[in-house]
């Protein structure tokens, strides 16, 4: 039986950076011809070391801004992966995009080589959040980028939205959602705003002109998040990712089941056979690695099986839950008698709910999920 992995593309280019934004991207369309022979050239090396025993059931274009490049282009590289990959015939393909960057044409000529579904960085309806965040498009753009994507034949569309904003009154959050809930729209992300290291926006808040509300009011948003988007069909399957059913995405549940990943593209992590690695984080860099190795990796880790424990009971607790049997089959069920009286204060708190099957955080449970993980593993 073939191992089910995934495939990522790290598409670099950006018509503007941010001021929250961590991801490697470069404001120019220079090198996109040298970018893309790299990028072919990568996936055949690796092929030769991955593909036997793996087949592949979705791929990802992230960024960057993946939809500056034209549709031919982006054939191009989905060409290869497919020549180079065992790609399952009805594999999930997901481009991200930002409002303004496609209209319903190239929309069309998206979904007619191959996109399935498509994840829009909207992150508000308001036009001053917006503003404060540095995007380059406004509400009713936004708005109308995903009704085209519904023309242009898109039944799969993601919307990303940020909370915890500075100002932001648990009404104006409530706004947003319920314009979201209005859209064409199968899958949302919403995401608390993170201060990221080396980011304008965390420059700021250290420098005194931007102050973030604390901890307690995060969660407040956090779990009128979660009441509203499944009040309205939107299932919580991660603890920042709703779904209608049968929409959630099968290329994030691959990195959040413990499932290998390759990706390709300046500073792209990938995951396989318990090793982790990533490339440079330099488009020049990597396409001059590229030319002289046909790898790009700028450094490369072991993953102890302590480790791998770590990380497995991390990424089930964030999103399905833990299956009991597959834990007991991978790992034994030591840990589980260590920790059997905690998971059952937890249970009773109603911070999750532990049977026979699952352990699984509770809607409480994922509005501290990074402290009940610190305190159990």
């Amino acid at each position: 039986m073939k191992k089910d992995s995934a495939l990522y593309l790290h598409i670099p280019f950006c018509e503007h950076k941010c001021i929250y934004c961590d991801f490697y991207s470069i404001i120019t369309s220079d090198n996109i011809v040298p970018f893309l022979n790299a990028i072919q050239k990568e996936v055949a090396y690796y092929s030769n070391i991955y593909s036997e025993g793996r087949r592949f059931s979705s791929i990802f274009f992230g960024g960057g801004t993946p939809s500056l490049l034209e549709p031919k282009q982006i054939q191009i590289i989905i060409q290869s992966l497919k020549n180079n990959f065992d790609v399952d015939s009805d594999a999930e393909i997901t481009l991200e995009t930002n409002p303004g960057t496609v209209d319903v044409k190239k929309l069309k000529e998206l979904n007619q080589i191959g996109i399935h579904r498509l994840s829009i960085g909207i992150q508000s309806f308001h036009e001053d959040d917006l503003k404060f965040l540095t995007r380059i498009h406004n509400s009713k753009t936004a708005i109308e980028t995903t009704y085209n994507a519904a023309e242009a034949g898109f039944g799969n569309i993601n919307i990303d939205l940020i909370f915890n904003l500075p100002g932001q009154t648990k009404e104006r959050w409530l706004q947003n959602l319920e314009q979201a809930v209005k859209l064409p729209v199968t899958h949302i992300s919403a995401y608390s705003l993170i201060l990221e290291r080396g980011t304008i926006l965390n420059k700021m808040v250290l420098d005194g002109k931007v102050k973030i509300r604390d901890e307690d009011y995060d969660a407040e948003l956090y779990e009128l998040t979660i009441d509203f988007l499944v009040q309205h069909g939107f299932a919580q399957y991660e603890v920042s990712n709703f779904a209608k059913p049968g929409y959630e995405c099968r290329h994030n549940n691959a990195y959040w089941h413990y499932h290998d990943y390759l990706s390709f593209g300046p500073s792209a992590h990938s995951f396989a056979d318990d090793k982790r690695w990533w490339n440079f984080s330099s488009l020049k860099k990597y396409i001059f690695e590229i030319e002289k190795n046909h790898q790009a990796k700028a450094n490369i880790e072991e993953i102890s099986k302590e480790q791998k424990f770590d990380e497995y009971v991390m990424l089930a607790l964030r999103s399905s839950g833990i299956k009991i049997a597959e834990l007991k089959f991978f790992f034994g069920d030591k840990w589980l008698k260590e920790k059997n009286d905690y998971i059952k204060i937890l249970a009773d708190e109603n911070y999750l709910t532990f049977d026979s099957e699952k352990v699984k955080l509770t809607k409480r449970g994922y509005a501290v999920c990074d402290e009940i993980l610190a305190k159990i593993l």
